[in-house]
């Protein structure tokens, strides 16, 4: 079974180097990747990942807020 990740940090760095990690398992695929909080909520309703790793430190949403608070 293959699980489907969704990425959520504002650094690029971090961004693809985790999904590095995750894909080399061969049982993770990363199926998104967002900048921000909004975007990862966006992501998240469109691609429905079965885990999302998100940062709780970002521009325009953190990874703490509410969904529709800012």
């Amino acid at each position: 079974m293959t699980v489907a990740v969704l990425v959520v940090d504002d650094s690029g760095f971090f961004r693809k180097r985790l999904t590095e990690i995750l894909t080399g398992s061969g049982q993770i695929k990363v199926v998104g990747a967002a900048t921000n909080g909004r975007e990862g909520v966006e992501l998240a309703a469109k691609l429905r990942p079965d885990v999302i790793t998100m940062d709780y430190e970002m521009p325009v949403m953190d990874g703490i807020s509410q969904s529709g608070k800012s």
